[in-house]
C-alpha cells in the first residue's frame, strides 16, 4: 500500500522505492503499533465514534494480525512502505472499510511517536532486566571468588589491583 503519488504521472522509481521504505528497519514496531492501535479503538469506543461490536471486531482483528506477525512469512515478499501501512493493509483485509475508523482523530506522526515510545520503553524493559542478571551474576562470583585480585579501573584505564568486595 502506499500514501502518497495520486498525482504523478509515474510511479517512483525502484531507487526511490528502495530509499524511503523503511518496513525492513521498523518492523521491529509492529507489537507497539498493535498495542497502541487497540488502545485507540478502545479510545474511540469509550467516546462513542466506535460501536461496542466495531470495537471488539478491531481488537480481535488486531490481535489475530499479532499472532501472525510472529510468523517470519509474516513479512515476506510485503512491499508496503513501512510496519503502519502494513498493520493497516491486513487490517483492511480482516474487517474492510472498518479499518478506515481507526484514522479518526489521529495523526500518523502521532501512531509514530506512540509506537516509538512503547517499543523503547520495552527495549529498555529488556536492557535492565539484562544488566540486573549481569550484576547478579557479578556478585556470584564474588561470593565465590573472594580472594580473586581483578584490575580496578579508573576513566575506562585500568588503576590499581582491587578485591571483589
Amino acid at each position: 500500500m502506499k500514501l502518497w503519488g495520486g498525482r504523478f504521472e509515474e510511479g517512483p522509481s525502484e531507487v526511490f522505492e528502495r530509499f524511503s521504505g523503511s518496513l525492513h528497519f521498523d518492523k521491529r514496531l509492529i507489537d507497539a503499533d498493535i498495542r497502541g492501535s487497540q488502545a485507540f479503538a478502545r479510545a474511540l469506543g469509550r467516546v462513542g465514534l466506535l460501536t461496542a461490536d466495531e470495537t471488539a471486531q478491531l481488537v480481535a482483528a488486531f490481535d489475530r494480525i499479532g499472532q501472525a506477525a510472529r510468523n517470519p512469512e509474516f513479512f515476506a515478499g510485503a512491499n508496503d512502505e513501512d510496519v503502519h501501512t502494513l498493520v493497516i493493509r491486513k487490517l483492511k483485509d480482516e474487517v474492510g472499510g472498518l479499518a478506515d475508523k481507526i484514522h479518526t482523530g489521529r495523526s500518523r506522526n502521532e501512531q509514530v511517536s506512540l509506537d516509538t515510545r512503547l517499543w523503547l520503553r520495552d527495549e529498555i524493559d529488556a536492557a535492565s532486566a539484562d544488566l540486573k542478571e549481569l550484576l547478579a551474576s557479578l556478585l556470584r562470583l564474588a561470593e565465590r571468588y573472594p580472594d580473586a585480585v581483578i584490575p580496578g579501573y579508573t576513566h575506562v584505564r585500568r588503576a590499581q589491583a582491587v578485591l571483589w568486595p
